[in-house]
């Protein structure tokens, strides 16, 4: 089959999450047709996760590709940029205070993101309940995706923005995530000024990290006085499991770590003792390293499908500039074929770069000697 042009070709993007609604954004933004399809029943159905930063040199250049960085400077929190390093006591060792109008890396909360994002392509546009379980037809289309309700599309391009577990990857690799040793719980505190005061003053106005070499704490102020805690811990991927314990054994999850987190002082094991509502169990996973895969004229990937990594603050950055290349490449490319040869030959070689500095880096969330990025594995 000859490759279409970009205008003339039905492409679908698998995931409604920063990535793929970047991508589909700038591609109608440039009139050309894209159908995203997402396995959530709606956008409501489930939390999107905590605050992210989105850099200058990356994230920010695909909103301004989109046409959504003025949106997305009035969403967004400058003052999230303090980061504390904390010793065990509680007492600050580091604190890097923002200038004024430093807008290098503002924080934003993942669903406001996701919220603009959203808004910003046309209606109609997210087909939501489609969770795609293959990929079929030939390697130079059309191709066939088949989902889980039964319903079925026909593509002359895919594109996997559909996280660590993608479907579409399959269609292409046959590499898997990898577990590394270091699982996150994730617990949350509303109304933090009124219900959890010297928590709110511990963490400030951005983030907050404490680490002994075995376990680590990273506190994150999200929007609305919100506080989310990620506890880190180099622990087997069931150690829940293990303690005869399960995700929502809330109480008895809380006992195991007070009696990990021991040595530490009072002030920070109010990050244990305090939280509203049952943990989040978010063991990290990172797909092996170098990953590519053979040239395919139909289908290709983007973000964490095509490149998971540790979550050292990367993540959604990578995810939507992947997304960006793509779509302008797409944009300027004579047929699908030429455009993904033109994408992968730049992103490859970085997501190869970055995950080579960061491989094994998921030891670093546990470092006292420095402070990690953002441990939130939505990414």
């Amino acid at each position: 089959m000859t490759s279409p042009a970009p205008t003339q070709a039905r492409i679908s993007i698998i995931g409604a999450g920063p990535g793929g609604l970047t991508c589909a954004r700038i591609l109608q933004r440039n009139g050309i047709a894209v159908t995203v399809h997402d396995r959530d029943p709606g956008p409501e159905v489930r939390n999107q996760g905590g605050t992210l930063d989105l850099h200058a040199d990356n994230g920010q250049l695909a909103l301004r590709a989109a046409g959504l960085l003025a949106e997305f400077f009035e969403l967004s929190r400058p003052e999230g940029q303090e980061m504390r390093g904390l010793d065990l006591t509680g007492e600050i060792r580091y604190h890097h205070v923002p200038e004024a109008g430093d807008l290098f890396k503002p924080e934003i909360d993942r669903g406001q993101l996701r919220d603009l994002l959203l808004r910003s392509v046309e209606p109609g546009t997210v087909r939501w309940g489609h969770a795609l379980e293959r990929v079929a037809g030939p390697a130079d289309g059309p191709r066939r995706l088949h989902f889980a309700d039964g319903t079925t599309a026909t593509a002359d391009l895919v594109i996997g923005a559909d996280g660590a577990y993608s479907p579409v990857r399959r269609a292409i690799s046959a590499a898997v995530p990898e577990y590394s040793g270091v699982s996150v719980l994730e617990a949350w505190f509303f109304d933090s000024g009124n219900r959890h005061p010297e928590l709110a003053e511990l963490v400030g106005q951005g983030s907050a990290v404490a680490a002994d070499g075995e376990r680590g704490m990273f506190a994150q102020r999200n929007s609305g006085d919100h506080i989310r805690v990620y506890l880190i811990q180099q622990v087997p991927v069931d150690w829940i499991g293990r303690n005869d314990l399960r995700p929502e054994d809330t109480e008895g999850i809380r006992s195991v770590l007070l009696r990990e987190y021991a040595r530490w002082s009072p002030a920070l094991l109010r990050v244990i003792t305090e939280n509203d509502g049952p943990y989040v169990d978010r063991p990290i996973f990172a797909l092996p390293v170098p990953h590519t895969w053979d040239h395919n004229p139909t289908v290709t990937l983007l973000g964490d499908a095509a490149h998971l990594m540790p979550p050292l603050g990367v993540g959604v950055n990578l995810a939507m500039l992947d997304a960006s290349d793509l779509a302008l490449a797409l944009v300027d490319g004579a047929t699908v074929e030429d455009a993904i040869r033109t994408y992968e030959k730049t992103m490859l070689p970085r997501s190869i770069e970055m995950a080579t500095a960061l491989e094994g880096g998921a030891a670093e969330l546990l470092s006292a000697d420095g402070y990690p990025g953002d441990p939130d594995g939505e990414s």
